[in-house]
């Protein structure tokens, strides 16, 4: 069978209804209940959770606690022969426009040191589901809409129901033996792994699955991962299905973020060697941040305008009083002060004319947030997008 994405229905009126596909609300408390159609929350200061009923005009709540949610009340028949009602899930990343406070995705596959995860559920008994662990890629660091490559895991599945696609093989990941079904929905691409039995609860790595489907030749290198999903699909019924507890972590290379102390002895001489020349042409620069109340992530993109490629690049910018890097990924980020300098790496340091480099990073923040003002690429000025 086919099945739309989480926020895509096969319906035009639920495609319709997917562009406000998300509502965040306030940070939830102990047993906060959730029956919007689209309603989320976040946890722990680090996880959203969703209720995520896009199927069905029939009523769906969920209880989200300190560490999960479960479901409460699910009124939906699904057609087992098509799309499930739902997906109330708990992520990390960003799906949507809806990120996770704090988060360092959408990063780059090839920037991914680790990743990894912890899950434990709760089955029932008499509803037709499956427990579907989500993790989603795409070739750029994409916050909003499908993205291209969606990983399956179906850590359980009751009823008359099978996922996108056929049957390719088994494959062993993490330690154990899954059937492998792969296929498309008509929006993106999808890859499952089915496991033989039940497993309620599992300490594993993300990138092992990254990884396989990389091998398989479904994603390269340059992909990004943007979120990491646990939840359920329920088709029919599946009152007290539940997400015990979930915890995700993805960690790419370490940076130094301490600020470097004013110096007191003489001024460092002129560097020998000339810096790579600024682009023939221009530049622009795109700045797109998502921020909370202590912090923020910024993913910053540097489009080469000029008709002549760049090789090795460094992008200086100020960034405004009280905010300070605290990580990145895709490039060699330095602060001193507030004046920040963003070096490529060695896989990234050309760009071709009309082409771009995309890198990132965590930051902490105080006061009022602001955005710097000005960029230079090389010591060439660029224009903001």
């Amino acid at each position: 069978m086919k099945r739309p994405i989480r926020a895509i229905a096969a319906a035009a009126l639920l495609l319709a209804g997917t562009a406000t596909a998300f509502v965040v609300n306030s940070a939830a408390n102990a047993a906060t209940e959730i029956c919007q159609q689209y309603g989320s929350t976040t946890i722990q200061n680090r996880y959203v959770v969703q209720n995520n009923r896009w199927g069905t005009t029939a009523e769906q709540c969920i209880n989200v606690t300190d560490s999960g949610f479960s479901i409460t009340r699910q009124q939906g028949v699904g057609n087992t022969s098509g799309a499930p009602v739902s997906y109330p899930s708990v992520f990390l990343g960003c799906h949507y426009t809806n990120c996770s406070p704090g988060t360092n995705l959408p990063i780059q596959v090839s920037a991914i040191t680790n990743a990894t995860s912890s899950i434990n559920y709760s089955f029932v008994n008499g509803a037709t589901y499956n427990a579907s662990y989500d993790i989603w890629l795409d070739p750029s660091p994409k916050r909003d809409g499908v993205n291209q490559m969606e990983i399956m895991i179906w850590f359980n599945r009751q009823g008359n129901i099978q996922p996108i696609g056929s049957p390719v093989g088994t494959a062993t990941v993490g330690g154990r033996t899954w059937e492998v079904w792969q296929g498309s929905n008509g929006s993106n691409n999808v890859i499952s792994y089915l496991a033989p039995s039940a497993i309620t609860s599992w300490n594993f790595s993300v990138l092992d699955f990254i990884n396989d489907i990389r091998n398989r030749g479904a994603i390269t290198n340059s992909w990004y991962l943007t979120s990491i999903q646990a939840g359920f699909e329920p088709w029919i019924g599946g009152a007290g299905l539940a997400v015990n507890s979930f915890s995700a972590a993805v960690n790419g290379p370490a940076t130094n973020p301490t600020t470097v102390p004013p110096t007191t002895s003489s001024p460092t001489p002129p560097a020998t060697t000339s810096p790579p020349p600024g682009p023939a042409g221009g530049c622009t620069i795109t700045y797109d941040t998502n921020a909370w109340n202590s912090g923020f992530t910024a993913n910053v993109t540097v489009r080469n305008t000029g008709s002549t490629a760049i090789n090795g690049w460094d992008l200086g910018f100020t960034l405004p009083s009280g905010q300070r890097i605290g990580n990145s990924w895709n490039a060699t980020v330095t602060q001193n002060g507030q004046t920040v300098s963003a070096k490529n790496i060695a896989w990234n340091g050309v760009i071709a004319a009309g082409g771009s480099a995309t890198f990132g990073f965590q930051a902490s923040s105080t006061g009022a947030f602001a955005e710097p003002g000005a960029f230079t690429l090389n010591g060439t000025a660029c224009a903001v997008a």
